[in-house]
C-alpha cells in the first residue's frame, strides 16, 4: 500500500524536491502551497495551506483525510530565512520568521496528531537545519528558530511515541535552491557598525546556497526514513564539513569552536 503524505512548503527548493521524488516512488503525495498556481504542472497533487492560518491548515489535513482515509506521513518543510545583525533586525521581522518555521510547524503537528492518534501510526518529519546546531553570525535569529524545533521535536517525540507516532529531524545544510531569494535580509546600513561584515557575510550565505547540494539528496533521505521501522531522532543531510561542524562543536571547547568560526566568516 502506498504511504499517503503530507509536504507543506512543497512548491519550491526542498519541499518540491521531496514531493516530486516521493511521488516518483509510487507514494500518494499532497503538496502544500500558501497559493497553488500551476498546478497542473506538477506530477503531486498541489493544495493550498498557509501554516500562520490555522483554518487553512485545518481545511488541507481534512481534504487529505477525506480522500485517502489516512495520513501516513506530515513533512514539516515550510519555512523561511533572515539575515542581519540581531542588532539591527527589526523585532517584527523576527516574530514573523519565529512563527512561520516554529510555530507555525507546531500548527501543523497539532493538527495532524488526532488522526495519527487515531490510527495508532505515523510519521512526522520536520526539516530543520544543520545552522540550527550553532549559532551563525548574521543568521543567529535563522539559528535559533531550527535549534528551537530540533527541541520541540525532542519533546513531541517522547510524548506520542505510546500512540505508535514517530517524529524525527532532517537538517540539511547548503542546497541548490531559491531560499535566498526568499530571505528577509536586514538592509546594509550605510552608517552601520557591521556594514562591511554583513555585506561580505551575505555575499558568502548566497555563494553557498549556489554551490549547495542537489536538493534530491534531501529527497532520497526522506524516502529512507519513511520506510525505516525505527529511525533515529536527528538526520544531517550535507557536505562532509557541515555534519563535521556539529561533532567539532562537542568536542572542542566553546571558545575554540567560536574562533574558528569566526575565522570562517572573516570576523
Amino acid at each position: 500500500m502506498s504511504k499517503v503524505i503530507l509536504i507543506t512548503g512543497a512548491s519550491s527548493g526542498i519541499g518540491k524536491a521531496i514531493a516530486t521524488f516521493l511521488a516518483e516512488k509510487g507514494c500518494k503525495v499532497y503538496g502544500t502551497s500558501r497559493n497553488p498556481k500551476n498546478t497542473d504542472q506538477f506530477s503531486f497533487e498541489l493544495i493550498a495551506l498557509d501554516v500562520l492560518k490555522t483554518e487553512t491548515i485545518t481545511t488541507a489535513i481534512s481534504f487529505v483525510i477525506e480522500k485517502e482515509g489516512r495520513l501516513d506521513v506530515l513533512v514539516n518543510n515550510a519555512g523561511m530565512g533572515i539575515t542581519g545583525p540581531i542588532e539591527e533586525i527589526p523585532t517584527d521581522e523576527m516574530r514573523a520568521v519565529f512563527n512561520t518555521n516554529l510555530f507555525g510547524a507546531i500548527e501543523v503537528m497539532k493538527a495532524v496528531l488526532p488522526q495519527m492518534r487515531k490510527q495508532n501510526f505515523g510519521t512526522i518529519i520536520n526539516v530543520t537545519s544543520i545552522a540550527g546546531y550553532m549559532g551563525l553570525p548574521f543568521r543567529g535569529i535563522y539559528s535559533a528558530t531550527k535549534g528551537a524545533l530540533e527541541i520541540i521535536t525532542e519533546a513531541i517525540s517522547m510524548e506520542v511515541k505510546n500512540f505508535g507516532i514517530q517524529v524525527v529531524n532532517v537538517a540539511p545544510g547548503d542546497f541548490a535552491t531559491n531560499i535566498a531569494a526568499g530571505r528577509y535580509h536586514a538592509p546594509v546600513l550605510e552608517k552601520s557598525a557591521y556594514k562591511a561584515k554583513y555585506q561580505a557575510n551575505l555575499d558568502l550565505m548566497n555563494a553557498h546556497v549556489n554551490d549547495g547540494m542537489d536538493p534530491s539528496e534531501m529527497a532520497k533521505a526522506v524516502f529512507k526514513i519513511i520506510h525505516t521501522k525505527k529511525p533515529k531522532i536527528h538526520y544531517k543531510v550535507g557536505g562532509f564539513m557541515e555534519k563535521f561542524s556539529v561533532v567539532l562543536k562537542r568536542i572542542v571547547p566553546d571558545r575554540w569552536y567560536e574562533k574558528l568560526i569566526m575565522n570562517h566568516y572573516g570576523l
